[in-house]
């Protein structure tokens, strides 16, 4: 197999030039005079060659994924004997290492958990009609699964214990530069799930208890779950989680097929009057109310920085991607059919009677709180990495100091958390919102233009010589500033696969732009119903 650039595993040959500091930025933790972009393609293929064992030299399917061949860089660490480490990078390895102990299967139940929650889906279709419903979802689907294999693709590419990777920005860092890093980290800090949760205890009380003080509740429940550190710890909440949901679904399937929509909560929350139920083809609503979203590649990345082989990831995602897709689209028609312009955001609240409401409420108490802690946990952090170890240079995560600071974190992520659930009490809204500002952005518009920046970074060292790891020094023969080397990064191979991937980027941002107008616009006018609940009020968004 030709090989038209290689890095090289002995004594420099070449050392012509050092890399423009403004084209690669390594992640904060690993920043350092000397490293560059080929050192991480270097060292993660020699760690997917040790989590491969005895695999490695002989699996077709490993070499096609660890390995850069054809028109890519190609790294061939079958004798590779890497440089020792410095004390600073043994102990970041060491790091690492130590919150390496989540599997695939566990993976699996985390995602579940991260995205099952279908019960939007119903509303979502009611906004839109049978036929926009269905086949966007079935597109959105096999987008969200296209776009998580490009993440699994890039972080087994780029990550290994010299240089891990821990969260999605340290992969936008590495192939676009700090500024799109702090892109992400911005997007990524969001919690949304008090909300949904303080709905369903208001509910339960038959809202005598106030609203505020039902989100308030929740916020204290989270501030206790998120004392968890690692993934790894999760997998049993997330099982059951999985478990609960589906539990949920199919309950509140039967009960909405043997009673009526809840009237008094569709007239409130969505201005709905009372009338025979009818479902559509093709809606007639407002532009605005027809944007809704299929996403949570989010947190993909801290996912397989907690495995103990991310080469795995993939089977995980799949089969998790599988039962969320079957899960939201036989649910979202089953209960459209049933209760259609009545439908609420959150579905199983849509029953008319009370004991049923109180079973669906309960079950999503128990789902929602574990989801929020998840959140949280991969929320905080990304903000411990970047502003305890980075840039004020703290303990570690698992150490005891860093226990003390984790423990503060949390609070301050949760009283966050209250603010922007109390402040605006419209789960659609706010879902809506958050889908466009940020899930919107991970699943479906940055992970399209990562990969496209990836390709043509290392197309563009077709042209290049030998580099030797670990030196600091690689052998360009241009600079990327000039022409050529541009040449070869765009029109160097696959052209047509580096096209697809910028039009489903631009895409993903056209659905973005559109889903914040929306979300704005809806926000707007439920605030203008009649008898709305108002911000950090007492009132119920369900109450009628």
């Amino acid at each position: 197999m030709a090989s038209v650039a290689n890095i090289a595993l002995t004594e420099p040959v070449f050392h012509n030039e050092k890399l423009d500091r403004d084209s690669i930025s390594p992640e904060p933790s690993t920043r350092r005079q000397g490293v560059v972009f080929e050192d991480f393609l270097y060292y993660a293929a020699i760690q997917r060659r040790e989590e491969a064992g005895d695999k490695a030299p002989h699996s077709n399917w490993f070499t096609k994924l660890s390995d850069h061949k054809g028109k890519n860089v190609n790294v061939d660490v079958t004798d590779a004997k890497p440089p020792p480490m410095t004390e600073d990078e043994e102990e970041a390895a060491n790091a690492s290492r130590a919150l390496r102990l989540a599997s695939w299967a566990a993976v699996f139940y985390l995602i579940t958990t991260d995205i099952l929650g279908p019960f939007n889906a119903p509303f979502a279709i009611s906004q839109v009609g049978w036929v926009p419903g269905i086949v966007l979802y079935f597109v959105m689907g096999a987008m969200a699964l296209y776009t998580g294999l490009i993440l699994w693709r890039l972080y087994v590419r780029l990550d290994s214990p010299r240089y891990p990777l821990k969260t999605y920005a340290d992969i936008a860092e590495r192939i676009f530069g700090r500024t799109a890093r702090h892109i992400c980290n911005v997007l990524q800090s969001v919690a949304t799930i008090c909300l949904s949760n303080g709905q369903a205890l208001s509910q339960i009380t038959s809202f005598r208890l106030c609203f505020s003080v039902c989100i308030l509740i929740w916020t204290i429940v989270g501030l206790v779950i998120g004392q968890i550190r690692t993934l790894k710890n999760y997998g049993w909440l997330a099982n059951s989680a999985v478990w609960l949901n589906l539990l949920i679904i199919f309950t509140s399937m039967g009960f909405v097929a043997h009673s009526p929509p809840n009237f008094a909560a569709a007239k409130t929350s969505l201005g709905v009057d009372q009338g025979p139920v009818i479902t559509a083809k093709f809606t007639s609503q407002p532009l605005f109310d027809k944007v809704f979203a299929y996403g949570g590649a989010m947190i993909f990345p801290e996912m397989m920085a907690e495995m103990r082989r991310p080469m795995d990831f993939w089977k995980g995602m799949a089969c998790a991607q599988a039962l969320i897709f079957v899960a939201y689209l036989m649910y979202g028609c089953f209960v459209y059919a049933f209760q259609g312009q009545f439908t609420l955001p959150l579905a199983f609240q849509g029953v008319s009677k009370f004991a049923w409401q109180t079973l669906g409420n309960v079950l999503a108490l128990i789902t929602g709180i574990i989801a929020a802690g998840l959140y949280g946990n991969i929320g905080i952090k990304v903000i411990y990495i970047n502003i305890v170890e980075d840039w004020l240079h703290g303990p570690r995560l698992m150490s005891h100091k860093g226990r003390i600071i984790w423990t503060i974190l949390v609070c301050i992520y949760w009283v966050l958390a209250f603010i922007v659930g109390s402040a605006i009490p419209q789960v659609q809204s706010i879902t809506g919102l958050i889908a466009a500002v940020a899930i919107m952005q991970f699943t479906y518009s940055f992970p399209p233009l990562l990969r496209l920046g990836y390709d043509v970074i290392t197309d563009a060292m077709a042209g290049d010589k030998v580099h030797v790891p670990g030196t600091g020094t690689v052998a360009r023969v241009d600079t990327w500033r000039e022409w050529s080397r541009w040449k070869r990064g765009l029109f160097g191979g696959r052209v047509l696969f580096k096209l697809f991937n910028f039009i489903l980027f631009l895409g993903g941002m056209v659905m973005a732009c559109l889903g914040m107008w929306g979300a704005g616009e809806s926000i707007k006018a439920a605030f203008q119903n009649e008898g709305a609940a108002t911000s950090f009020g007492c009132k119920s968004p369900l109450q009628g």
